[in-house]
């Protein structure tokens, strides 16, 4: 909206991606920081509660802790998006889509969750996978088919790309999708655990995105210069704002969880920038603390079947360190932390080419 009210009265200002991504931030940020302690009094009243898994060692004391709050932050990103962005710039449509269409998928797992009772219960992981498989899809295809997004592969460190991938990217950004929604799912375990490795990863995200669509900087650093793609700076701003308020309320001892519907939703949009800033494979290296929790799993899953023993004392790996008696204010900072030198070590990544 912002943006057309430079074009309509020549406000020029408002022309700029990053003074409309720090309203979007602040936009967002107070909506949440607003909305929150509402929606915990009504989730309170409403015993929308958290379902506690019994097997997750001194977490009891969390069985009363609203959930779905995921929900009010995806809700002040949308709002902030609309207000700040040019909404239909093919690329912001494509990221509405994916925050919209993961959030709603985690909204039904919640829901089920909460109805029951029972952390077991909501969506089947089958059925779970098969949602975000269709949203994936939905998303791919829009920008092959409808943003016209080239469909080549850049690594870290060369100047050209690898190759084009041509339809086979859909294949490709289907598995990003899932694997990045899943790994944040599972990184979703402590009090804010979470949530600052994910402001970190799409601050970090919103400066490739900024990068690659800005004609002048990607051309110095040796970047892609996609056309549009800059203006999905607001969303990657606008979601940080809108989780920081979250985390005002989040952080050890969390007052409200964000539930699937806040990581699914954080998943999408991280994975979502990552594939339009051609920054795929740097991801790996953006989202580590997700990638380490996602491979704490599968490490201990494939030992226990194979060798019948357990790597781990508990998996993901934040539950390992809960049992080796670390405090979780410990574990959370610590990650935090991890997350914080990665992401640096990325941005390093963008100079050496």
């Amino acid at each position: 909206m912002l943006y057309y009210i430079y074009e309509l009265f020549d406000i020029n200002i408002l022309q700029y991606i990053s003074v409309r991504a720090g309203l979007g931030f602040f936009i967002a940020f107070f909506i949440t920081l607003y909305a929150i302690p509402r929606y915990i009094a009504w989730a309170v009243s409403k015993k929308a509660k958290q379902p506690i898994n019994k097997y997750v060692p001194n977490h009891a004391s969390k069985q009363n802790t609203p959930t779905m709050g995921g929900a009010i932050f995806v809700i002040a990103t949308i709002i902030s998006l609309i207000l700040t962005a040019q909404i239909f710039n093919p690329y912001i449509i494509a990221g509405l889509i994916t925050i919209i269409g993961f959030a709603l998928v985690g909204f039904q797992d919640d829901l089920g969750k909460i109805l029951t009772g029972d952390n077991l219960q909501g969506l089947t992981s089958s059925g779970k996978m098969g949602l975000l498989l269709v949203i994936a899809i939905g998303v791919s295809l829009f920008l092959i088919l409808v943003a016209d997004f080239p469909t080549t592969i850049y690594l870290p460190f060369i100047k050209e790309p690898i190759f084009d991938m041509g339809y086979f990217a859909i294949p490709f950004w289907i598995i990003v999708f899932l694997a990045t929604t899943n790994a944040v799912n599972l990184t979703d375990g402590l009090d804010g655990l979470a949530t600052v490795p994910s402001i970190i990863s799409l601050s970090t995200l919103g400066i490739l995105a900024y990068v690659t669509g800005h004609a002048v900087i990607s051309k110095y650093l040796l970047l892609p210069n996609i056309q549009g793609v800059g203006e999905v700076t607001i969303l990657a701003t606008s979601l940080s704002g809108a989780l920081l308020g979250f985390l005002w309320y989040n952080g050890y001892p969390a007052e409200i969880f964000m539930g699937d519907t806040g990581s699914l939703a954080i998943g999408g949009v991280v994975a979502y920038i990552a594939i339009i800033a051609k920054s795929e494979a740097l991801l790996l290296l953006i989202g580590l603390i997700f990638v380490v929790e996602t491979i704490s799993v599968i490490l201990q899953v494939g030992s226990y079947k194979i060798r019948g023993k357990r790597i781990f004392l508990m998996a993901p790996i934040h539950h390992h360190f809960e049992m080796k008696k670390w405090a979780e204010n410990k574990i959370i900072v610590r990650f935090w932390m991890i997350a914080f030198i990665s992401n640096l070590l990325a941005l390093i990544t963008l100079k050496i080419r």
